[in-house]
């Protein structure tokens, strides 16, 4: 594979840079998993700069996935310190989310670009749905479910969310608050699915894509190793600075307005994937 010119690798670096420093602003400041930045801004600069290929998408997500390791880890750690993690739920859940995002790996896998494009759109719309439709601390029952009921939901969360590159935030704790849990804790615990769903789609997206055409350079299977080091150093960073902007600014116009960017963003990967 040749190697790129300097100013392409500049342009590169920077695009992942800038999306590494919103991404984590981002998880910070609305608790939603910083791959609904990440993915957007690393796939399009895959395809604008002509790097990769077919792959582009998946490799986007890949990265994304391994990014969230760190930042859900150090998240789910600051967390803990404040009590505010309910350790039953993130104990009974998180194996059903791994599962979950190993599955969604393996679909991710075997779908082309374009349905992969169609899946994180519908998807992402559905968030942007939540965030500035629903208001917050509105609940449709008083707890979460259990038996059946945990196995199949605990699935789809991780396999959304591994087709999504995200982490716990967006479904994890978008259900935890529907089922009547407080907000803070709902975002503290989805914190912990993020670890799950990172360290077992990371694994899915690196061996279902190992043998694949049309990757970025510096690629293991659909994880882009220059890309999620750098992402994954800034999103950590960075991320604290999101948490306290978060209360000095009016989270309801906020909210509103990511949601516009949600379904904006969307939009734009269906229309340079398919």
């Amino acid at each position: 594979m040749t190697a790129l010119p300097l100013n392409e690798v500049l342009m590169l670096l920077a695009a992942l840079v800038a999306a590494g420093l919103a991404g984590g602003v981002i998880a910070g400041l609305f608790g939603v998993g910083g791959g609904t930045v990440i993915v957007p801004a690393v796939f399009y600069a895959f395809e604008v700069l002509g790097i990769g290929g077919e792959g582009n998408l998946h490799t986007a997500i890949g990265t994304s996935l391994l990014t969230i390791v760190a930042t859900s880890w150090r998240s789910l750690r600051a967390h803990r310190t404040h009590g505010a993690v309910d350790e039953g739920v993130l104990k009974t859940w998180t194996p059903w989310v791994a599962v979950g995002a190993l599955v969604g790996a393996a679909v991710a896998g075997v779908t082309s670009m374009a349905g992969l494009a169609l899946v994180y759109a519908v998807c992402l719309a559905a968030v942007a749905a939540q965030m500035g439709l629903m208001p917050e601390g509105h609940a449709l029952r008083k707890d979460l479910p259990t038996g059946w009921g945990r196995r199949g939901l605990g699935t789809v969360i991780g396999g959304l969310s591994a087709m999504m590159g995200i982490g716990g935030g967006s479904f994890g704790g978008m259900l935890m608050s529907l089922c009547g849990r407080p907000i803070h804790q709902a975002v503290a615990t989805a914190s912990g699915f993020g670890v799950a769903i990172g360290t077992a789609a990371t694994l899915g997206f690196v061996v279902f894509g190992w043998d694949a055409g049309g990757r970025p350079p510096l690629s293991l299977g659909y994880v882009n190793v220059p890309g999620a080091v750098v992402m994954a150093v800034l999103t950590t960073a960075v991320a604290p600075w999101g948490a306290k902007l978060a209360h000095s600014l009016d989270r309801r116009v906020l909210r509103k307005a990511f949601a516009l960017y949600l379904l904006v963003a969307a939009a734009l990967v269906v229309a340079k994937a398919v």
